[in-house]
């Protein structure tokens, strides 16, 4: 816990849990502001988690969410009725605490000096010079000039932006190139399947995001609140302007958790879990070992998804555990499949069936989860199937493991870089905007019709890299990415269906047939998963080692 006095009666911080709750009334607080909203990161509890321990405290609870990077008018109107009605002192949170200095600071400066409010906020430690010109330009953020300039810019810190700002280290050394994320800390999430599955535990996911920026790029621990492509500019949490020669876009998907009324609220509780986030991957497999008896239900949204498998990949893992444990006779298991198939390559799918059948799983289509009523143990579905009128079911649980609905970020969706879907709109083989030539996009964000994994993004990174340093020395691109993505499937604790697949499904094994068939269940393939691919990730991948990712040569047709 991180709390930021800004004056006697308010005070800022970042993410707080409920572990904190009596230290923060030690300290004397009497209201709590949230600005962070639900869903906004992989590790973060919920606001209702956050306001029972308050409430258990003695201390008020109010929730002002407020979109990363996209402080409105609106908002600061929300968060000044807050401060209004609640008693002093206050304190606000959000994931680094800028949102909440960023609301403290436009609501004061209706009766603040401009000098004040920045020097209270820089004792903080809370840089608002930006907030000061969008003040002094009616409200909008001047984008002419900036408050720091780079070569390279990179948003997201996440699998595909590392990757991509080590290749381009080890490519040309000297780049001065900044990476935009607001995190603490990254996650290998191809691994939380195995936490839900008891295989892995969830600290070895984890790491500092500090320890894993390539030496000399530097790190601005901020939001992106929205994009200038015109002026070659972004503009982050506090209204500051980073200016670029170039941009790479890869700061992954939004989980929207609020997409299903009630999922929220029981996330975590009454059975209800998801190994989509970090703190809930460990409640699955402890859901897992205690069910003897009764109905689990896994869910998977409409795509596109990060790893299209993994809904049912915790399926199979559950389904092994009760197998093993002799509890699976008494379970009744329910896939609960938004889309018409199994697995969009058909290649795969006679193995997978093998095991739907030895779990005895029931394969339910256009089924789409829309709520859930936790105490109840209920799940309402809208069933959509094609040429039939849609209807609803609902359906009782004793677990339910639940894959959320996913889109591309808000200041994605609403930037001049996203697409009519709001996807960031490349090339699907050099990975460069169509609009603007100096922007190139990877891993989940893109609309490039491929499979969002980190095998994916490990192919994506060099084939980005190579294209940016043919840009900088004045030639066209050079390489291409062909849509390789790859999809372990677990399928019994100890052997995977290895899917590895481009555009069109077409397959692309990684190894020749007689060593590792990847539609047959191996455990060679397993062994690829649990013990190779981590440190694979760890020490070649975000460290610019391109094993068997080498960028492929720009194929060029004759006109």
């Amino acid at each position: 816990m991180d709390l930021k006095k800004i004056t006697d009666k308010v005070s800022v911080s970042p993410q707080i849990t409920a572990k904190d709750m009596e230290a923060i009334k030690a300290a004397g607080f009497r209201a709590i502001i949230c600005n962070r909203p639900d869903g906004d990161g992989a590790d973060q509890p919920s606001f209702e988690e956050i306001e029972t321990a308050a409430r258990n405290a003695g201390i008020e609870a109010r929730y002002v969410p407020v979109t990363s990077g996209m402080v409105k008018d609106e908002d600061v109107s929300a968060f000044s009725a807050a401060l209004k009605d609640l008693q002093r002192p206050v304190l606000a949170y959000c994931r680094t605490g800028t949102r909440s200095a960023t609301l403290w600071s436009f609501h004061e400066s209706k009766k603040r000096p401009m000098s004040e409010i920045l020097a209270a906020t820089k004792a903080a430690g809370y840089d608002m010079n930006g907030v000061a010109r969008r003040i002094a330009n009616g409200g909008k953020t001047p984008t002419d000039t900036g408050d720091v300039h780079f070569e390279v810019v990179i948003v997201g810190a996440g699998a595909g932006g590392i990757s991509v700002a080590a290749s381009l280290k080890s490519r040309k050394p000297g780049l001065n190139i900044a990476i935009i994320d607001p995190a603490d800390i990254h996650y290998y999430q191809p691994g939380w399947t195995m936490v839900g599955g008891g295989i892995f535990d969830a600290q070895s996911t984890a790491k500092t995001m500090g320890s894993l920026i390539p030496k000399g790029v530097h790190w601005l621990k901020s939001a992106v609140a929205a994009f200038e492509p015109e002026n070659n500019a972004v503009i982050l949490d506090g209204c500051r302007v980073v200016k670029y020669d170039r941009l790479v876009v890869c700061p992954g998907l939004k989980l929207d958790w609020d997409k299903v009324e009630g999922l929220v609220e029981t996330l975590g509780r009454n059975g209800v879990t998801s190994n989509y986030r970090y703190d809930l991957a460990p409640y699955t497999w402890q859901l897992v070992q205690q069910l003897k008896k009764g109905r689990a239900l896994f869910t998977q949204p409409p795509m596109p998804i990060k790893c299209a498998g993994a809904p049912q990949k915790a399926m199979y893992l559950s389904g092994d555990a009760w197998f093993r444990n002799g509890a699976l006779k008494d379970i009744d298991i329910q896939f609960m499949n938004a889309g018409g198939v199994l697995f969009g390559v058909k290649d795969y799918v006679p193995a997978l069936m093998n095991y739907v059948e030895r779990y005895d799983a029931s394969l339910n289509f256009f089924h789409n989860l829309v709520a859930v009523d936790g105490p109840a143990k209920k799940a309402t579905f809208k069933v959509s199937r094609p040429d039939t009128d849609p209807t609803e079911v609902t359906v009782e649980f004793d677990m339910m493991h639940v894959c959320p609905p996913q889109t591309a970020p808000d200041f994605i969706r609403v930037s001049p870089l996203a697409d009519a879907a709001g996807w960031v709109d490349v090339d699907q083989a050099t990975l460069r905007h169509r609009t603007y030539e100096n922007i190139w996009s990877l891993g989940d964000v893109m609309n490039a019709p491929n499979a969002k994994t980190a095998a994916a993004a490990r192919k994506q990174a060099p084939t980005v890299a190579d294209n940016i340093v043919a840009d900088i020395a004045g030639r066209s691109a050079v390489a291409q990415y062909d849509g390789y993505g790859s999809c372990p499937l677990t399928v019994e604790r100890g052997k995977i269906v290895l899917a590895e697949f481009g555009y069109g499904g077409v397959l692309k094994p990684s190894f020749p047939s007689f060593l590792l068939d990847g539609t047959k269940p191996s455990r060679a393939a397993w062994f690829l998963k649990e013990t190779v691919l981590p440190p694979i990730y760890w020490k070649a991948m975000l460290k610019g080692k391109e094993w068997m990712a080498k960028p492929e040569k720009l194929k060029v047709t004759a006109e």
